[in-house]
């Protein structure tokens, strides 16, 4: 049978491992796709390792028009990044009659909607496995796996450069700067990291996602977005005392007036399997009426694990090519014109727990006030921890998770705390979430 022919647009990292996973496993992969899947040019500005990774076995180019505009290709693999001219090549394959495979999470994050829609009306594909999550096959179980169900929230470690930096701060009571520093020397934060520790990365994510489990537009312009810049070693050592861990997720959760669309350093109940997510792995947990919680955890990085989501989205659009457009997976799961109008709650009406920590005088009366602030804004409190001052020290710490509240309630109470003539500093507030 005719082979699938590939356009590779980019062969950096994921685009050698794709290369390489492709042609290492091309029999077991042909007898999947049910006919041949070759990468036949490959676009690339460094020609020099494009011609090492394919030893000039395929066409190479630096012109990625070049090879979109071939007539020959069938599938285009855009994995260049960014959303300037990965949004040019993906819409002018769409545009050429070429179905599309990508890990770009911040393409799609941001111009989803103008490319889905440019996809359905040329009846061709847009496949994005590799964009959430590396090698966890999450877009699938979503699409496919969990159609039965009304999905109500999900909660996702799906950066793993943050994941890595906060467990190093609490296993060895490091700084937050300590820890980077590491992470880069490692290799798994970039010379920039900000897209991954200012959470800009994991909500691209979470856009996606929430866009699939409740059928409804990207919208990452409305994402909740807080990184972990400002996070203490104390806070990660008090949260544990409290039987919690912090972790930098990604929520997105139905709710009765809209949507929420979150990212942030969260407490998570230590017995939680997603708390106990260390280095840097990503996890997805997701709760269904039907089904309930499933968990699917994995590399969310790396050459291969991304390669073998890439692959994934080849084989299926090649078993799918030759089908009516109208009876494929719909792009976001709910067919095109089924999308649902709901709004993207601001964050000052997101329900959520909240951990307090304040440095207040070591003196009578200091914690009643705070309490009859919280019980003003209908607050309850859950637990609290008061560290005791050293000796000489006229301070000390007070912790305090708070029950379920929305967070305008949580902010009012805040700036009433801090206006205390006992309080040092300013309040640092974490959310929590039970995931129960």
């Amino acid at each position: 049978m005719k082979p699938i022919n590939v356009g590779l647009i980019g062969i950096g990292t994921v685009g050698g491992g794709t290369y390489t996973v492709l042609s290492r496993n091309a029999e077991e992969i042909t007898r999947r796709a049910g006919r041949p899947i070759r990468i036949s040019a490959v676009a690339d500005r460094n020609l020099e390792l494009a011609r090492q990774i394919t030893g000039g076995a395929c066409k190479l180019t630096d012109d990625a028009f070049a090879v979109v505009n071939d007539p020959e290709i069938d599938i285009i693999v855009e994995l260049i990044g960014g959303y300037t001219v990965a949004k040019d090549v993906v819409l002018q394959a769409i545009a050429n009659g070429k179905h599309v495979v990508t890990a770009n999470k911040a393409l799609l994050a941001v111009h989803g909607t103008e490319i889905f829609t440019a996809a359905s009306q040329r009846g061709v594909m847009v496949a994005f496995e590799a964009a959430v999550a590396g090698g966890i096959p999450i877009i699938k179980a979503l699409r496919e796996g969990l159609t039965a169900n009304r999905i109500q929230w999900i909660a996702g470690i799906i950066n793993g450069t943050t994941n890595f930096i906060l467990s190093e701060m609490r296993d060895k009571g490091l700084s937050f700067d300590e820890v980077l520093k590491e992470a880069q020397r490692l290799g798994y934060a970039e010379a920039d990291p900000t897209f991954d520790i200012e959470g800009i990365d994991a909500a691209h994510k979470a856009t996606i996602l929430s866009a699939i489990a409740f059928g409804i537009p990207v919208q990452f312009d409305k994402a909740y977005v807080e990184g972990i810049t400002k996070l203490q070693a104390a806070d990660l050592k008090y949260a544990e005392q409290l039987g919690y861990r912090i972790k930098l997720l990604g929520i997105a959760r139905r709710r009765d007036k809209g949507v929420e669309l979150r990212v942030h350093p969260t407490l998570v109940p230590a017995k939680r399997l997603i708390a106990n997510v260390e280095g840097a792995m990503n996890a997805v947990l997701v709760q269904a009426d039907a089904v309930g919680s499933t968990l699917y955890y994995g590399k969310g990085a790396g050459a291969e694990p991304t390669a073998s989501a890439v692959i994934a989205d080849l084989v299926d659009v090649t078993r799918l090519a030759t089908a009516d457009p109208e009876h494929r997976v719909p792009h976001l799961a709910f067919q095109p014109d089924a999308l649902a109008d709901l709004p993207i709650l601001p964050i000052g009406e997101v329900e959520t727990g909240c951990y307090l920590r304040m440095r207040v005088e070591d003196k009578p009366g200091v914690l009643a006030d705070i309490t009859r602030i919280l019980a003003d804004q209908q607050i309850s409190i859950d637990a609290m921890l008061q560290r005791e001052p050293e000796e000489g020290e006229g301070a000390t710490d007070i912790i305090i998770l708070t029950h379920v509240c929305i967070e305008k309630q949580a902010d009012a109470a805040i700036a009433r705390i801090e206006a205390l003539p006992a309080l040092q500093g300013k309040v640092t507030r974490l959310r929590l979430e039970t995931l129960g």
